[in-house]
């Protein structure tokens, strides 16, 4: 495996994890635009050969896969890169951030007939396994609730974790990124304001966990009702259409520290709660609350299937993929729904602000 972006999530779980999984992986390679990082973070880990492009990276060393950990503006560009030389591929979520990105990496999947898989830990929690295995017991399902209300992830890293954060980065790479960045929001909505902009960065970071892991357990919604967002597009509130029964959800970040993400689905007899808690601690477990009533009674189930976290279960996943030769639920088109919800989404918001799509 070679390893694009050292960032903070490859130092505080994705390194980490590959480190405890060497049955399946050996880190040959990494690549960073921040040469502290290459030096500190690759020489840690033991990773000889360090490059400060991808390119070179690809063409130079004989990878089966690669995990794309790079800001997410540039996924697109590195992920059809690495299916260009037939190499496998993980990518953190967002896999990109506009249609056309997300169609170009499947033509170049179809061209290579390598893998391309989304990191969407969450849907590989064993709780979450569960928890779609058993909605199927809830019967009628007259309503869910999504939420994800959490504390910026710096305030619970910094408690637990040294993460390396570079200061050799030119400001002119972190302008080009922003630069690149808001023409991918105007490629995927058209001339839409900023606070809006925002809101859509928002899904595709931490809302595309949530709404993903919606799709799976309850499938695609029909329609949005109503969506809102506020506080410069830091806060989205929305209702979901579904057959015969409707969806909160509800996301924002402030400065608070704790982390609350659920995903709660109400049957005619029986309630399901699945509790997610912050991934940047490894080994926190997403728990399954189950309430039945019994006659007279209520009864209350709560399940921790496993302690082993998701992203340990995802990178176990993926390499099934690969040796297999199957394809991952979390492929891209699996991705396309979500940002199809997304644009959905902002365009509801639009239509309650001065400006409109």
């Amino acid at each position: 495996m070679g390893i694009i972006g050292l960032g903070e999530v490859a130092q505080v779980v994705h390194l980490p994890v590959l480190r405890s999984l060497p049955d399946l992986y050996e880190v040959t390679a990494v690549c960073d635009i921040s040469p502290g990082l290459l030096q500190r973070v690759g020489g840690g880990y033991g990773v000889a050969r360090r490059y400060a492009d991808y390119i070179e990276m690809l063409d130079e060393n004989g990878l089966d896969c690669v995990l794309v950990l790079n800001s997410d503006e540039y996924h697109a560009e590195a992920v059809i890169a690495a299916l260009d030389r037939g190499v496998h591929v993980l990518v953190e979520k967002p896999m990109c951030l506009s249609p056309r990105e997300a169609q170009a990496i499947i033509e170049a999947r179809d061209r290579s007939g390598a893998t391309v898989m989304v990191g969407y830990m969450r849907r590989f929690a064993p709780a979450f396994v569960e928890a779609s295995q058993q909605i199927g017991a809830l019967g009628q399902l007259n309503y869910a609730r999504v939420h994800d209300i959490i504390g910026r992830n710096q305030l619970m890293i910094d408690q637990t974790v040294f993460v390396d954060r570079p200061s050799d980065v030119p400001r002119s790479a972190v302008e080009a990124r922003w630069a690149k960045g808001r023409a991918l929001v105007t490629d995927a909505l058209g001339d839409v304001p900023d606070v809006l902009a925002g809101a859509y960065r928002l899904l595709c970071g931490l809302g595309s966990h949530d709404l993903s892991a919606m799709r799976e357990l309850l499938g695609r919604p029909r329609g949005v009702v109503a969506a809102r967002q506020w506080r410069d597009g830091r806060f989205i509130t929305a209702l979901l259409e579904y057959d015969d029964f409707l969806v909160t959800y509800e996301t924002g970040v402030d400065e608070q520290l704790r982390f609350d993400a659920h995903i709660e689905v109400y049957g005619e007899h029986a309630t399901m709660r699945l509790q997610y808690d912050t991934p940047y601690i490894r080994h926190l477990p997403t728990v399954l609350v189950t309430e039945e009533t019994r006659g007279d009674s209520l009864h209350r189930v709560v399940s921790r299937p496993h302690l082993k976290d998701p992203y340990t279960h995802e990178l176990e996943y993926f390499h099934e993929m690969v040796t297999q030769g199957r394809r991952p639920k979390t492929d891209p088109e699996d991705f396309i729904e979500d940002l199809d919800l997304f644009a959905e989404l902002i365009r509801v918001m639009a239509t309650h602000s001065d400006a409109r799509i």
